[in-house]
């Protein structure tokens, strides 16, 4: 199923005659239409756009709001002191302390915190690169949520990228940038000091590059082809570098956030099984021990085991230093025979292991009554959005009865079609076993499932956000489909394609104002309370499941 708008890696429609097989070349590297600068351009205009969105008015609203008040000052406590800090609560609360400006909000030790070091760091990074601006300085709103909007940014410069190499259309991979740029969910958690904008960047981030990894194994496969190799029996295709790659920015995923793990597990699958594909295309018979031993196993040490040291690496600040929470848990635990050069590190991998035991148990124990508390099957319908912010008492609308809120809720129009688009999906897949298909499918799996495993837990919406990059891949590829639908009827070709594109632009212009007409209640845009009220079309949008 080939087409202008989306091309593939099958063999043509109607063979040549005589039928031979379609040359390597063509089956492993489909042409990109695109000039590379064009490319790089036209990704950067969209990402210059998003990053407009986000860095307007980042200052509201102007305090410390929803849970920037654990990760801001968690940010500066290791910016400080090299891990978390606690933070005064008498007689004045650090939050109110930040608010008007005095940054002497630290009391006792170490804090005990449940999510691991990578988010917050960058918080704090951003925060200092912010100060070094003239009109910056540290630790005000602006500052403490600048990192979340570069990385935001970043985020779609890279979905552009990752989306033209998927569809070999620089069209659909710029609307898929466009697309998540203009949704609901990513615009507020890329204005705001919370750590789900970067765990989604390095997921992001880590799949783009098993892509290229791909895409860069069967450039080596047709040159040794065209070289004259004997494709049956090579077995080591060199050094991976994007692959390594892909285990660094997994490891700082999971520096971010745990809940990264399951997308670790199921794009190291998908990596060697890629692997797995590409030697029997290339004309390989029973390839097992060749792949198992020289792109299995070399797999996942350049993946999970780079992983590892990279999230072990994050805990630097903690490790090296002797304030942190639980850091002398194992001083002195260890007996007279371990040489005493070594009672240091395994004392501080012992306190750090044991430091994760209490973390994990926070998590699986944690129960709440949150307002907004949203079960998984709830996350792709956007049933119960969460107001990070609200203000009853605004000023600036013309009128009496202002309002300010930040709803964080993905723009429906974007949620509600991938659904249709994962079915389409879904049947692309057992169809044509198309790897793009399956490849998104089993990312929004890998985001999505597993959480139903913990039922009692309390979620929330935001906790989809992930699943957003996938979302769009779904979307555009069938996009793609249907703007290429035609190309085995050329009689109908034509008109196919009109209908096509007709998609492709109603999409579009619903997607581009859904997001406007959402924007006033996503941005802390002063509005009267009634127009508040008419963009929250249900109770459940307000008042969470109070409303019921």
């Amino acid at each position: 199923m080939t087409s202008t708008a989306l091309s593939s890696e099958a063999e043509p429609s109607t063979p040549p005659s005589p039928p031979r097989r379609v040359p390597l070349r063509a089956r492993f590297l489909p042409a990109d239409p695109s000039p590379w600068w064009l490319a790089w351009l036209g990704a950067s205009l969209v990402a210059l756009f998003a990053g407009a969105l986000r860095l307007f008015n980042l200052g509201q609203p102007e305090r410390i709001y929803f849970d920037e008040t654990y990760y801001a000052k968690d940010a500066y406590g290791l910016w400080r002191y090299g891990y978390e800090h606690e933070t005064r609560e008498e007689p004045i609360e650090a939050d109110d302390l930040l608010n008007s400006g005095s940054q002497d909000i630290f009391a006792g030790g170490g804090d005990f915190i449940v999510h691991p070091p990578v988010g917050k760091w960058m918080i704090a990074l951003g925060d200092w690169v912010w100060s070094l601006f003239p009109f910056g300085a540290t630790m005000t709103p602006e500052g403490w949520r600048f990192a979340a909007a570069l990385a935001g940014t970043v985020s779609v410069l890279i979905l552009v990228r990752l989306a033209t190499r998927m569809t070999r259309s620089l069209l659909l991979g710029c609307t898929a940038g466009l697309i998540m740029a203009l949704d609901g969910l990513h615009f507020t958690l890329s204005r705001i000091a919370m750590v789900d904008i970067f765990l989604t960047l390095w997921i992001l981030a880590g799949f783009t590059c098993l892509v290229i990894d791909r895409d860069r194994t069967r450039e080596r496969l047709v040159r040794l082809s065209e070289a004259g190799a004997d494709l049956a029996a090579v077995g080591w295709l060199g050094m991976r570098w994007w692959r390594l790659a892909a285990g660094l920015c997994f490891g700082l995923a999971i520096g971010t956030k745990w809940s990264a793990l399951f997308f670790v597990a199921a794009f190291g699958l998908l990596t060697v099984a890629w692997d797995y594909g590409a030697r029997t295309s290339a004309g390989q018979v029973r390839p097992f021990w060749r792949w198992l031993g020289t792109d299995a196993v070399p797999a996942f040490l350049q993946t999970v085991v780079v992983a590892g040291v990279v999230y072990l690496v994050s805990w630097s600040g903690w490790l090296f230093t002797r304030g942190g929470y639980n850091r002398d848990y194992a001083d002195g635990m260890l007996p007279d025979v371990v040489p005493g050069f070594l009672h240091a590190p395994v004392e501080a991998l012992w306190s750090l292991w044991d430091y994760h035991r209490r973390m994990m148990g926070f998590h699986t124990e944690l129960t709440s009554d949150h307002s907004y508390i949203s079960a998984p099957w709830e996350w792709l319908v956007m049933r119960t959005p969460v107001m990070f912010h609200y203000n009853g008492e605004a000023v600036g609308c013309g009128t009496g009865d202002c309002v300010t809120s930040v709803v964080s809720i993905g723009t429906p129009v974007i949620w509600w079609v991938s659904l249709l688009a994962l079915v389409v999906m879904f049947a692309w897949w057992v169809t044509f076993r198309d790897w793009r298909a399956g490849a998104v499918l089993l990312a929004v799996a890998a985001g999505w499932l597993p959480w139903f495993a913990y039922p009692d837990r309390p979620m929330f919406l935001f906790y989809a956000l992930p699943l957003l990059p996938f979302l769009v891949l779904a979307i555009v590829l069938a996009l793609g489909l249907v703007m290429g639908a035609g190309d085995d009827s050329p009689r109908f070709a034509p008109y196919l394609r009109a209908g096509g594109g007709i998609v492709y632009g109603v999409v579009l212009l619903l997607i581009v104002a859904c997001f406007a007409y959402f924007y006033p209640v996503l941005a802390a845009y002063p509005i009267e309370e009634s127009v508040w009220r008419e963009r929250l079309w249900f109770d459940v949008w307000i008042y969470g499941n109070d409303a019921s």
